[in-house]
């Protein structure tokens, strides 16, 4: 039976790497992000790199709690076993919390996009993972995870919390046989990044966050890496 790989906010960066990588490995692919367009263009250049690929889209915005569940759904329809689940939706605003608004709303948009997306799809997708006992869960966690900065803002507080979340998960799920792994990159090439006047050498590469997670992924059941730091060689920006 083939395996098959949800990964959310699939069109772009780390994210589209990963679909990349799985997919020459042989994996089935189910995705979401906001443009229908950047979504039949995934498509169209999957099929070209990888022959025989098999692909599900649906439009959705992770942000918003009603279009996370219709996600869910769209996964549990197909009736195809998730072999491994990435939570990549994220997003990114700069700034000190004196500075965002004082309504709170900066902080809720990004707890909604960045944590909320993958607590409401996880919970929606684990019954059936448990039920089968395997699988591996990632979540697309931050240096700014575990290290506040300047102008991290809610930012870091929306990381730090996914994090956390990640924790829960692996102690609770050793026992289910399910695997749980944190990722933790630095600056990566990707358009968060877009205007910024810094050579691409001093980056991460998508890729080698994919590969990364694949090797992953590629462990016995008897390893779990449960989390994965990764910096640019020449340090963090």
């Amino acid at each position: 039976m083939q395996k098959y790989i949800v990964v959310t906010g699939g069109t772009k960066g780390i994210g589209r790497a990963i679909i990349t990588r799985f997919a020459q490995a042989g994996f089935g692919i189910i995705t979401c992000a906001r443009s229908a367009a950047d979504l039949d263009q995934l498509r169209t250049a999957l099929q070209q790199q990888v022959a025989g690929v098999t692909i599900h889209t649906l439009p959705a915005d992770l942000s918003r709690a009603d279009d996370t569940s219709r996600f869910a759904e769209f996964v549990l329809s197909l009736g195809q076993p998730v072999e491994v689940l990435v939570n990549n939706t994220g997003a990114f605003i700069p700034g000190r919390l004196q500075d965002e608004p004082a309504d709170g709303s900066q902080l809720r948009q990004m707890i909604d996009v960045n944590l909320y997306s993958a607590y409401d799809l996880t919970r929606a997708l684990l019954p059936a993972m448990i039920a089968r006992r395997t699988g591996h869960i990632f979540t697309m966690c931050s240096t700014a995870s575990i290290m506040a900065y300047p102008n991290g803002g809610s930012y870091c507080i929306a990381k730090f919390a996914l994090y956390g979340m990640t924790k829960v998960l692996r102690a609770e799920l050793k026992e289910h046989g399910l695997r749980v792994t944190a990722i933790l990159p630095g600056a990566t090439l990707t358009a968060s990044w877009e205007g910024v006047d810094l050579p691409a050498e001093r980056f991460i590469k998508p890729e080698d966050v994919a590969e990364a997670i694949f090797g992953a992924w590629s462990l016995s059941p008897q390893a779990v890496i449960e989390e994965l730091l990764i910096r640019p060689q020449l340090g963090d920006l």
